[in-house]
């Protein structure tokens, strides 16, 4: 079932638009849901924060269960750090390159349990280069490509050779196998990471983690037995990309944009002030930058910088100062593109304005 408006038409009155909104009600229901699936597997969630960037739903995502967070970048994870109560335990998905980050690094690792990965030789000397008269080890995971194309190791014979480089590299211990498969790629996972553990048991190094992650195959994980850690991202807030895979139905999208009817130059033409600079021009395969809730009939055909089109068959019945809420394409995008979203719900007597902490770091 599709909701309009989950908040008093006077808070709607207060928010200046284009406004992203965040109902936390439906947030903490997405993040228990993935929760209980993953605990009923004996699998620990590690929640991808790139979605929402904000400490305060890290907390929530750990006070479910999470053991810990993903980040992408450096700065990233210290800015969560920097703003969260509970956040200890910090993986970086990314190969990490240049004395810059690698000394950020370093300064990280004095703060929280900190883990990154390595896909080559070069990553991990760097990492060596930079750790090697530390007191305390940085844990490193290998990175395996299970058929995404994107970073990786191709074989396990060479996550196996690499794991072995990285165990008797000064500053460094081998903490693992990590992936990012594409959706439904369980049983490459499972293959994959099956061969690899073996083989770098039996060179007498543990393999105490096999991570994954992916929101569109959450549900799924399971189906990979190997794997002992999950990282979700985009299921704290869905949107309309995992709407139309069936990930979810629009009464899970959390993160919706307020946008306000500028224009009605046309009977099936109006135009919004929510351009491609808060609703992007991400298209991930669909057609059309996004979902009118409650209005089937509009499509998003168009945006500019600061305009977007709304176009329908038939007569339009909107209104210069009219308010309508979008589900994007791709929400993790979108966080990006604001500096503080407007939260509802959860027990919240008014609408608060929580600054995005962690948007726009470059490190």
């Amino acid at each position: 079932m599709e909701v309009l408006v989950t908040f008093s038409p006077a808070d709607i009155a207060e928010i200046q638009t284009p406004a992203v909104l965040i109902d936390l009600d439906v947030a903490v229901a997405n993040i228990r849901r993935f929760q209980e699936y993953a605990d009923s597997h004996a699998l620990n969630v590690r929640p991808h924060i790139k979605t929402h960037k904000l400490p305060a739903i890290a907390d929530l995502q750990i006070a479910a269960g999470a053991i810990g967070i993903t980040c992408q970048k450096v700065s990233e994870a210290e800015a969560m750090v920097s703003g969260s109560r509970s956040i200890a335990d910090v993986l970086i998905t990314y190969n990490i390159v240049g004395a810059e980050k690698l000394q950020r690094l370093k300064a990280l690792a004095t703060r929280v349990k900190l883990s990154v990965v390595a896909d080559s030789v070069a990553i991990v000397d760097g990492l060596s280069s930079a750790f090697r008269d530390e007191a305390q080890p940085l844990t490193v995971l290998v990175e395996c490509d299970t058929g995404a194309n994107r970073c990786g190791v191709l074989t396990p014979d060479a996550a196996t050779s690499l794991a072995a480089y990285i165990h008797k590299m000064p500053g460094l211990v081998f903490g693992g196998l990590m992936t990012y498969p594409p959706a439904g790629g369980e049983a490459a996972v499972e293959a994959f990471m099956r061969v690899a553990k073996a083989d770098i048991e039996a060179l007498g190094i543990k393999v105490p983690v096999i991570t994954s992650g992916g929101t569109p195959s959450m549900m799924h994980a399971a189906e990979a037995p190997t794997t002992t850690e999950y990282r979700p991202g985009t299921y704290v807030y869905n949107d309309r990309s995992l709407v139309s895979r069936g990930a979810c139905g629009w009464e899970d999208c959390a993160l919706t944009v307020l946008a306000t009817v500028v224009s009605v130059p046309a009977e099936n033409r109006a135009i919004i002030d929510a351009g491609s600079k808060v609703l992007t021009s991400d298209l991930l395969g669909l057609t059309g930058y996004g979902h009118v809730l409650g209005r089937d009939d509009i499509a998003i055909d168009q945006l500019s910088e600061e305009h977007g089109r709304l176009m329908s068959n038939g007569p339009i019945a909107l209104s210069v100062g009219d308010k309508i809420r979008i589900v994007p394409n791709h929400a993790c995008v979108v966080t990006n593109m604001v500096d503080a979203v407007s939260v509802i719900g959860n027990g919240l007597l008014r609408t608060e304005a929580w600054p995005v902490t962690a948007r726009g770091m470059v490190v």
